[in-house]
């Protein structure tokens, strides 16, 4: 495994909470599942994971080649990286008490429109690009050499996630739906959970390698 051992746990606990965490993409996926379907709500999340392939993708490639040529670029973009995830953090504690939209009413769409929908709007978000370029470098040690093969293992784990909790979304997406609708005290409790484990991975990467 060219992947840290400690800081694979950490981006596994790390990611599993974000993904849990009720926000844009979970809410359209739900809104196609309620409106068109299991069928819907899965290539729902299907556009969602390959905007997110895509964004690993580029910045893998992107960010490689940088750490190769410019080693130091590794030490910036780790501790900007880092200080958006404080960032973050300290976002989502202070609007844990922001209501979470319900999923928008609307007509049902096809399957291949719910594809299409997902993948166009992740892939033109840059908080998803800010995203990956800041999250994805906090577990990558150069120094273990093949960074895009440490890139694609953190990408294909945050795929493969993507489907196994937005997917699990699209498909009880009647269930889910009014869960996420009347326990707003759960998400509250959620949100600051992410908040604060967000803002420790940030301290503690921007300090310690």
């Amino acid at each position: 495994m060219p992947i840290d051992q400690h800081l694979l746990l950490a981006f596994l606990l790390t990611t599993t909470i974000a993904m849990i965490t009720p926000g844009p993409d979970m809410l359209f996926i739900l809104g196609c599942g309620m409106r068109s379907g299991p069928r819907a709500g899965l290539l729902a999340t299907a556009g969602v994971a390959t905007s997110e392939a895509v964004h690993v993708a580029v910045a893998a490639a992107g960010l490689a080649a940088l750490f190769a040529a410019v080693p130091v670029a590794f030490t910036a973009v780790r501790i900007v990286g880092a200080a958006y995830l404080i960032y973050l953090g300290v976002q989502m504690i202070r609007h844990r008490n922001d209501a979470v939209d319900d999923a928008p009413a609307g007509a049902a769409m096809s399957g291949r429109k719910a594809y299409l929908t997902g993948l166009t709007t992740n892939l033109l978000n840059p908080k998803m690009v800010t995203f990956t370029i800041a999250f994805l470098p906090q577990f990558v040690v150069p120094a273990h050499g093949r960074v895009w093969l440490q890139f694609a293992v953190l990408g294909a784990i945050l795929i493969v996630l993507e489907f196994l909790v937005d997917g699990t979304v699209g498909l009880l997406s009647g269930r889910i739906g009014g869960w996420l609708r009347s326990r707003r005290t759960a998400r509250r409790r959620i949100d600051t959970a992410t908040g604060g484990i967000f803002i420790g991975l940030g301290v503690r990467l921007a300090l310690l390698r």
